[in-house]
């Protein structure tokens, strides 16, 4: 296993150097928190492709294929079909809001403030995504190192909160590039290969599994459906994927580097499926599904490709970990503090001015303390992520998608679909379950009801708002004080919180 070791701690020291050089580049809150809006086509596509396919989509994507078969891919399909659609439907328009966070958009077109509610509902969101990230290190690390799950969480955690503390977007960019090829070259490239053939090749594969480990629906319909609900619509509206696009530095890059990255996610998803299958046949009675990843790495993979695989694992968590953090910290300081804090100034503080990159760096870390201590204390991580997934589309997927499509929704809609929506999915998780399916079906059907009754029986939005948002979505307004958005100067046509 030495040498094993040795990619490893090459892989982890190379992350933190990163960090350390996009400290250097980040001198802006543009550059601490979008890169500047200045990636290309290809650091947008692998950065983008990394961030959406972490540890849920690689171990949980083969443990999927252990169980279920080739159609155990659908998890992993439903999330690149959802980056698909924001690529070609909406990642232009985004792009050209050149705003930070969800929140702000929802400002800009209902001429309100977003910020206290719909942040919660979204910071909430990425809290736990990066919870349940942190936690995956856990499984890696024991492999690895052999030692108990919370020096693992902390050993990764400290990885990323550092990396991520010093160059903020910069270094996560540069992180996520490093581990979308290690990603490709060890899961698609190495492990699926020679999965594949340690396990007899398809034929053997078909011949020792039952038929439905074929059948591409064989997951089930509902389960399907509940995934695209879930997985499609949430790569729609997340800001963890939000601030990706906002990195880009034309909406022509954010259309077709997210159609890339889309592509390369439904090729992912097939991948992990088939090596599950494979797994399956060498190993029919593993105790966890979950297992299977971990198990086919150490036991058939030889010395120096187990530990390339094994940091291709590292890289997809790091990724997804690192992309949520900020995103937590980005929601918390500009949709949550600032306002709180801007709230403070008119009422009698000092106002003075303050270091935006300092204060952003210093959510990070905070962020990060927060997520590590939450990932020991909490044991079930598909609970939380469910939870998580369920309150964001629930709450924020009709708002966001209304606002966006429907010239006639407003802010009063938007408000009481938030609420409704929330209010909905948490009632109806406490009734039938965290993991029911039922909770996002009424939760989804309440916020879309409530956002449309209530916009219809409330007055338009302001005119003057909705010419100022088509000029922002047409990319013809681009003025510094356009572009930050910053609460104190938020348009208070109407005094909803969204």
């Amino acid at each position: 296993m030495a040498v094993d070791y040795a990619v490893i701690v090459v892989y982890l020291a190379g992350m933190l150097a990163m960090g350390w050089w996009g400290m250097r580049r980040a001198k802006s809150k543009a550059e601490f928190l979008v890169a500047g809006r200045r990636l290309g086509p290809w650091m947008y596509s692998g950065t983008m492709a990394a961030i959406v396919l972490g540890g849920a989509s690689t171990i949980g994507g083969v443990g999927l294929g252990y169980k279920y078969g080739l159609s155990g891919a659908w998890m992993v399909l439903t999330i690149g079909l959802g980056l698909l659609a924001l690529s070609i439907f909406f990642s232009a328009r985004i792009a050209r809001l050149k705003v930070y966070t969800v929140s702000e958009m929802l400002d800009l077109r209902y001429g309100g403030r977003a910020g206290i509610i719909s942040g919660v509902v979204m910071w909430a969101y990425t809290l736990m995504l990066a919870v349940t990230s942190t936690i995956a290190y856990a499984t890696i690390f024991d492999v690895l190192f052999d030692v108990n799950r919370t020096v693992a969480i902390v050993l990764g955690g400290t990885i990323v909160v550092a990396y991520s503390t010093l160059g903020g977007m910069w270094s996560i960019t540069l992180t996520d590039m490093v581990q979308f090829v290690v990603k490709t070259i060890g899961v698609l490239l190495l492990l699926l290969p020679i999965a594949v053939v340690k396990a007899g090749g398809f034929s053997e594969m078909k011949a020792q599994l039952p038929t439905e480990y074929f059948d591409p629906l064989g997951i089930g319909g509902e389960t399907i459906f509940t995934y695209v609900l879930i997985y499609t619509f949430g790569m729609l509206i997340g800001q963890d994927i939000w601030q990706r696009v906002f990195t880009a530095r034309s909406d022509r890059t954010a259309r077709w580097g997210g159609t890339v990255a889309g592509t390369y996610c439904l090729v992912y998803a097939i991948a992990g499926a088939v090596i599950g299958t494979a797994a399956k046949v060498m190993y029919p009675d593993l105790a966890s599904a979950d297992a299977a990843f971990a198990t086919i790495v150490k036991d058939e993979l030889p010395m120096g490709v187990r530990g390339l695989v094994l940091a291709a694992a590292l890289a997809a968590v790091m990724s997804t970990s690192s992309g949520a953090l900020i995103a937590c910290a980005t929601v918390a300081n500009n949709d949550i503090w600032s306002r709180l804090r801007g709230a403070v100034v008119r009422d009698g503080g000092s106002g003075e001015p303050h270091d935006e990159v300092k204060g952003n760096r210093a959510f990070i870390l905070i962020m990060g303390i927060a997520v590590i201590l939450i990932a020991i204390a909490l044991n079930d991580v598909v609970e939380a992520l469910t939870v998580a997934y369920n309150l964001l589309v629930g709450g924020l997927l009709v708002p966001i998608l209304g606002g966006l499509l429907w010239r006639r929704g407003t802010a009063a809609g938007a408000l009481a679909a938030v609420c409704v929506g929330g209010v909905a999915v948490i009632g109806l998780m406490a009734v039938y379950g965290i993991l029911a399916n039922q909770p996002i079906y009424y939760g989804l059907l309440s916020s879309l009801a409530v956002y449309v009754v209530v916009s219809l029986a409330t007055p338009p939005t302001d005119a003057a708002v909705l010419a100022a948002w088509r000029e922002r979505l047409a990319g013809r307004d681009s003025s510094p004080s356009a572009a930050s958005t910053s609460p104190s100067a938020a348009s208070t046509t109407s005094p909803s919180g969204v």
